[in-house]
């Protein structure tokens, strides 16, 4: 077993870099995949060693990016390249936050989001293990092309790594490259960071320059390979960010599916890594589950849904439905083609059905807005039926206002409920009623003015259009089946139209 009486001193990130492959605003570091920032990932998978100290070298958008690492690590500490110097340079900044030079840090990029905290582990094991002054990450990739070779002795150790373009014919043949993740004694690393020189192409610090400096003062320097080349992969533009995007998210959703949730599509279903499935849980295509959303056993969300940081019970049914922030009960039924913003919170065996919007609102047990409807700060008891086409007029261009539905009412299509106002429990209100005042509890809610038809009004107002046409062909046919004799039949045309 590994020697971990000396454990890992610090974790050092180098964030510094502006990526202006990336062609963005946003610095580097914090674009995301899965729901989470590329900084993200690497402080993920970094924790699992344990480290004393968390360094993260911030440059290009550096109180961004400080403030980014303070919100994922309270304790992490940010220090500033104030001139990049290349990564050497940016490995020396982040000694300057510790003065303790025992044990052994663990310098690793910003922009390797798809690292692990197994294959971290796994560098400090190998590291422990064979006690070595330093431990470099390496992959076998099938086309190491532009990347540097790792150049072994006849005992296994590392005597160089060898840049491509440096190469020569049979060096570009090694398909075993540096991955830029490094486990090396504090002391020694901060000596050979002292000795770098900046006489190449680029005027640079390369922190790779160190292993060769040790392999020279005689040190032994050894490599250990990723279980998964993938783990080691960059990002340095947005096609390379969308090739990790892929990789995380089939890597999430094999996850998912070893532990029993049904994906009938993983090509058009995207999870991120806070994402809670339960087994049971069958995500159908074009599903998007992100933030921390929560999904119970025997749910079934899509197709084509998006759902964040929303919670949805067992056995419920989300069908091509948008929601945030809300919470989906047991056996509730929403969808498709309804939009749940936040605060909304629907019971057990509720339904929010067809073009249905709502905000802030509480759907008791079984309570029911089946469609073209809109409710938004509400209370609508258990039981309850709310009538197609009903507006919940929440908002009176200053403040939002509350309606509150009782139990077991029954309202009528086309209801406009005009906030503040209270229906109380088994009460109806009639179609077409705009409600302001409050209903009892039992009482019929009427509020529509009474009907009145204006008789010949289309023979009068709208001669000659195909309207007034179709009335007089009806007017026709009605005459054609009365008795001409009758005084009915005389002023028929004064009754149609």
């Amino acid at each position: 077993m590994p020697d971990d009486s000396r454990g890992v001193l610090a974790v050092i990130v180098l964030a510094a870099g502006e990526g202006t492959r990336m062609r963005s605003a946003t610095p580097k570091v914090l674009h995301t995949l899965a729901g989470r920032s590329m900084l993200g990932h690497v402080l993920i998978a970094a924790a699992a060693v344990r480290p004393a100290y968390t360094v993260v070298v911030v440059g290009h958008g550096a109180e961004q990016v400080a403030d980014h690492v303070t919100t994922l690590n309270p304790q992490a500490l940010a220090v500033v390249q104030e001139q990049r110097k290349g990564s050497g340079h940016a490995a020396a900044q982040g000694l300057t936050a510790f003065d303790e030079r025992d044990g052994f840090v663990v310098v690793v990029n910003g922009d390797a989001p798809l690292l692990t905290a197994g294959t971290v582990q796994a560098l400090v094991d190998d590291h422990l293990e064979s006690g070595a002054a330093l431990t470099v990450l390496t992959a076998e990739v099938s086309n190491p092309t532009g990347l540097g070779r790792i150049i072994r002795g006849a005992s296994g150790s590392v005597t160089a790594i060898v840049e491509h373009a440096d190469a020569d014919a049979d060096q570009r043949q090694i398909r075993e490259v540096n991955a830029g993740v490094y486990a090396v004694d504090t002391g020694l690393l901060a000596a050979g960071l002292q000795r770098l020189s900046t006489d190449n192409s680029k005027g640079e610090q390369y922190l790779t320059d160190v292993l060769g400096l040790l392999v020279a003062d005689g040190h032994d320097v050894r490599a250990s390979a990723a279980a998964d080349p993938d783990d080691t992969l960059g990002c340095n533009d947005q096609v390379e960010l969308a090739a990790r995007r892929r990789t995380l998210n089939d890597r999430i959703l094999g996850a998912w599916m070893r532990l029993g949730v049904t994906v009938i599509d993983p090509g058009t279903t995207w999870v991120d890594v806070d994402v809670q499935l339960a087994p049971g849980v069958t995500v159908l295509p074009g599903t998007q589950l992100l933030g921390a959303t929560n999904v119970s056993d025997g749910a079934v969300v899509g197709p084509d849904s998006t759902l964040i940081d929303t919670e949805v019970g067992a056995d419920a049914r989300v069908v091509r439905t948008h929601a945030q922030l809300a919470v989906v009960g047991p056996e509730v039924s929403v969808g498709p083609f309804a939009y749940l913003r936040p605060g909304t919170r629907l019971d057990p065996g509720s339904k929010v059905g067809t073009f249905v919007e709502t905000k802030n609102a509480h759907l008791g047990a079984g309570a029911k807005v089946p469609h073209l409807s809109y409710v938004g700060d509400a209370t609508i008891g258990e039981g309850t039926n709310i009538g197609a086409a009903t507006v919940f007029v929440n908002y009176d261009g200053v403040a939002k206002h509350h309606t509150t539905i009782g139990r077991h009412a029954r309202t009528g299509a086309d209801n406009m409920f005009v906030a503040p106002v209270t229906v109380g429990d088994g009460a109806y209100t009639a179609a077409g009623s705009v409600i302001t005042d409050d209903v009892p509890s039992g009482a019929m809610g009427v509020a529509r003015a009474r009907q009145r038809n204006i008789r010949g009004w289309v023979r009068r107002r709208r001669a000659g259009t195909p309207a007034a046409e179709a009335a007089q062909r009806a007017l026709e046919a009605q005459r054609a089946l009365e008795t001409p004799s009758t005084p009915e039949s005389q002023s028929s045309e004064d009754t149609v139209g």
